[in-house]
């Protein structure tokens, strides 16, 4: 597991194009038969992945969270973004198909992960935050007739928004949050912009009490994203390709244009779960 420490604005603004990637970009974060992890110092989130293809992978705590089991004191959300796999938590399994999720509360020990196809194996992205209540663990699915431990996302949570004219026309589709998926800390979720939309999260924004993490995907090879980040008035940005994740303060500002449209897994942390609890910035003001 990697270590990242927190980062003040006021020397961030001073960092190079090297050092402001070294401390907030997340690259390979998809490797075949690993488990990549990131540890922020920002709200003691972990951002990472689990991505079997020939074999079962175990999620264990590691010496940096000095605990008997990941979740001992954590809880996490997974989404898979490649083919279909499983996810065993304490004995049962759940079939977690391409575009679904979890929520695992905290308390799960023994939590593995396992594709069905290893020509075409899961990939699944991971989210965690830490936790003082267990909620109950949950597949979540984007459509389909709710039952035991399984929840479809509300039609109030799938949201579309903005426009083609506007280069933004996208559909928000939140999986963990309160009234869908109960969870301590974590809310997390999917925004998929349409084939000529380039933007997300426009006009930007910030949030002072809670931070948030962007994985990007579904670009091809040649394409890319530029991601803006920094103070409203001190912006910087990141060069993004597919599949790569990026960590944003929570005084830093969240957003980004592609050269293509592509998708986004979003994920929050911090003490306020009001999904609207945002510091608006006009676009005027952005320097």
């Amino acid at each position: 597991m990697e270590l990242r420490t927190a980062a003040s604005p006021r020397d961030v603004k001073h960092y190079t194009t090297q050092r402001l990637r070294e401390e907030f970009l997340i690259q390979n974060v998809f490797v075949p038969d690993e488990i990549r992890l990131v540890y922020s110092h920002i709200d003691r989130i972990i951002t990472g992945s689990a991505t079997p293809a020939e074999k079962e992978l175990k999620l264990v705590a590691g010496q940096e969270l000095r605990a008997e089991y990941f979740l001992q004191r954590r809880e996490m959300g997974v989404i898979n973004i490649g083919g279909p796999g499983r996810i065993c938590v304490d004995g049962r399994t759940f079939e977690v198909a391409p575009r679904e999720g979890m929520y695992i509360g905290m308390g799960k020990r023994d939590i593995t992960f396992s594709s069905t196809d290893k020509e075409n194996p899961a990939k699944f992205y991971i989210n965690s935050a830490p936790a003082h209540t267990s909620y109950p663990t949950v597949l979540i699915k984007r459509e389909g007739t709710p039952e035991e431990d399984v929840v479809i996302i509300k039609e109030e949570n799938k949201v579309e928004l903005g426009s083609l004219e506007q280069s933004n026309h996208r559909t928000i589709c939140k999986y963990i949050l309160p009234g869908q998926v109960e969870s301590c800390q974590l809310e997390m979720g999917m925004t998929s912009l349409e084939p000529g939309s380039v933007w997300n999260t426009m006009p930007c924004h910030t949030h002072d009490r809670r931070m948030e993490v962007y994985l990007y995907f579904d670009l091809p090879e040649d394409a890319f994203v530029m991601h803006y980040m920094g103070e409203p008035q001190e912006t910087r940005h990141i060069v993004m390709r597919n599949e790569e994740a990026v960590i944003s303060p929570s005084w830093s500002i969240h957003a980004g244009s592609g050269s293509r449209n592509y998708t986004f897994i979003w994920g929050m942390v911090g003490e306020n779960q009001d999904f609207d609890d945002m510091d608006g910035i006009r676009n005027e003001d952005i320097l």
